[in-house]
């Protein structure tokens, strides 16, 4: 609802849809912006017009099924690159210096996994587990990352 809204607008119209949701009116909002839909109250994360997963957003992020870790590194290409390739890697997202690795529960060690790929890279890296993000819960549930052959 607010493509292409300067920040303080977008406040604004967010403050005004609250205020009607505290009034009693329910609000449907349909964005592809994860910032916007943490701010819903619940959400719906369509794929191909199926659902594929429901729930309030902290409710979500807390059960993505995932392990993610944040990696900062002097080359992310690279790393990304190399992580990519890495079995039981579900997926790797590039935000800005930072990647955001997704490998699923079942995978054993996945810190240590991660740093095994990346100190075969022999460059300085930092690599911690982080809680998802509503970015995260997408990419899992709909159980595809963004790769260039993708666009």
């Amino acid at each position: 609802p607010t493509s292409a809204v300067d920040p303080r607008s977008r406040r604004d119209f967010w403050a005004k849809l609250f205020d009607l949701a505290n009034a009693g009116t329910t609000i449907l909002v349909s964005t592809h912006y994860m910032d916007e839909a943490e701010r819903c109250h619940r959400l719906a994360i369509l794929d191909h017009g199926k659902k594929a997963a429901d729930g309030p957003p902290a409710e979500l992020q807390a059960n993505t099924g995932m392990n993610v870790i944040e990696v900062t590194t002097e080359d992310s290409f690279a790393a990304n690159r190399a992580l990519e390739q890495e079995p039981g890697v579900a997926g790797v997202t590039q935000l800005g210096i930072r990647l955001r690795v997704l490998l699923p529960e079942t995978v054993d060690d996945p810190l240590g996994r991660v740093r095994s790929v990346l100190e075969g890279l022999d460059q300085p890296y930092q690599a911690e587990t982080v809680p998802a993000s509503l970015e995260d819960v997408f990419v899992a549930s709909t159980g595809r990352s963004a790769h260039r052959e993708d666009l």
